[in-house]
């Protein structure tokens, strides 16, 4: 008889049974993603978000000033998949033509507005879009259809789009009302930076590398292997993570971060895709790990670390977890800091009612919790006593 651990591991197992052929496509993302992780010193996060989006069929957006690797990591990722990428830098004046193609002029001699897509977005299985939040009100409308629906429309003319994912960049977050409608289109974010001075060594030897080679393919992904994988997103069983993810989604909604009903159903998606991924059929408590990047601006990206990872936390590691399931990262004093500022920001908004001083009170409460993993003792009384010093205006404006 296998003691309770064998027994644990032969259940979980069981629960990774897919189709040869699916999970021969997840070995080739993954292998794909490893090899692009060898090439850019560390980009893991953006890289296995990169993964799960391309099996989830859902976009990722990256934040982050120019020259961190962002369309680098996209180009090669494409050169990798064999695929058809495009890429475009927005400007205020972009015109839809210069993502979607002119008007053929052979046609529209003829009477027909037909337009010519040849080598432009609607051809793509990748597309990259820098500075996405330049784009004006001329192809914002074109740019929502395509990101949310895949399809594209001009006129009477509409045609399905192949792309597997769209990857939005933009060193600035949105303030606009319709660019933030833009901005919700890209369910996963990642923070894409400078890498610290320690690894700089390693980057300038790894950018040398990647300039003798270029034009490096894998030869084994295909578009189509990544199109079989999220044929196959609605076969994974999502029953026993689901009471964990509700849970989830019920905190950080208390805790202040807003996250609609639409936003809660495709985050299934990445979560299936992640599973699919780790060679499962069935997804784990650990396959929440996406949720820390759904972040709408980086003062809440400490309260999501704090609360997936006490969800993670619950379930015993496996061998078929996700890496980024079971990171082992201190809390950001930087992020905890902010984080904590914007709390005493919103406490002085005039006529605070009950329901918004509950959630801060949630959400300060979260914070706190996460002061004692700071392994520098100077940062961590710092941000005690600023963390206390807001409990103490929370309290003070109960009374």
């Amino acid at each position: 008889m296998p003691d309770s651990g064998e027994a644990a591991g032969m259940e979980h197992g069981a629960a990774a049974g897919l189709k040869t052929e699916v999970r021969l496509a997840a070995d080739k993302l993954q292998d794909t993603l490893a090899l692009l992780k060898q090439i850019f010193v560390d980009k893991d996060i953006i890289i296995d978000l990169l993964g799960v989006c391309l099996a989830g069929g859902e976009n990722l957006f990256l934040l982050g000033p120019p020259g961190t690797a962002k369309s680098a990591i996209v180009h090669q990722m494409g050169r990798l998949l064999q695929g058809r990428t495009f890429d475009y830098l927005l400007t205020s004046f972009s015109e839809p033509n210069e993502l979607f193609g002119p008007f053929d002029i052979r046609r529209l001699r003829e009477g027909d507005l037909v337009t010519n897509t040849e080598g432009m977005l609607p051809e793509a299985d990748l597309v990259f879009l820098d500075e996405l939040l330049n784009a004006n009100s001329a192809i914002l409308n074109s740019l929502l259809a395509a990101l949310n629906e895949r399809v594209f429309r001009r006129g009477r003319e509409k045609r399905q789009l192949p792309a597997l994912s769209f990857i939005g960049a933009s060193n600035k977050l949105p303030e606009d009302e319709a660019l933030r409608a833009l901005f919700d289109r890209f369910l996963l974010r990642a923070m894409c930076d400078n890498v610290t001075t320690t690894k700089l060594g390693a980057v300038l030897e790894a950018g040398w590398k990647l300039e003798g080679a270029a034009s490096q393919t894998s030869g084994a992904l295909t578009a189509d292997d990544v199109r079989m994988l999220q044929s196959h997103l609605a076969e994974v069983d999502l029953d026993a993570v689901r009471p964990a993810f509700i849970n989830l989604i019920t905190g950080l909604r208390n805790a202040g971060i807003p996250i609609s009903d639409r936003r809660a159903v495709k985050l299934q998606r990445v979560i299936a895709a992640g599973a699919l991924l780790c060679g499962r059929a069935q997804a784990t408590v650990s396959d929440l790990w996406v949720v820390r990047h759904i972040w709408d601006s980086e003062e809440q990206r400490a309260v999501l670390r704090a609360m997936v990872d006490s969800e993670l936390n619950k379930e015993e590691p496996h061998d078929l977890d996700h890496p980024q399931a079971r990171r082992a990262e201190q809390p950001d004093p930087e992020l905890l800091a902010a984080d904590l500022n914007s709390c005493a920001e919103q406490l002085e908004t005039p006529d605070l009612s009950a329901a918004e001083r509950a959630r801060l009170r949630d959400r300060i409460s979260v914070l706190s919790g996460q002061l004692q993993w700071i392994d520098n003792d100077e940062q961590r009384a710092a941000l005690q006593q600023r963390a206390d010093k807001v409990w103490q205006q929370l309290e003070a404006d109960a009374r």
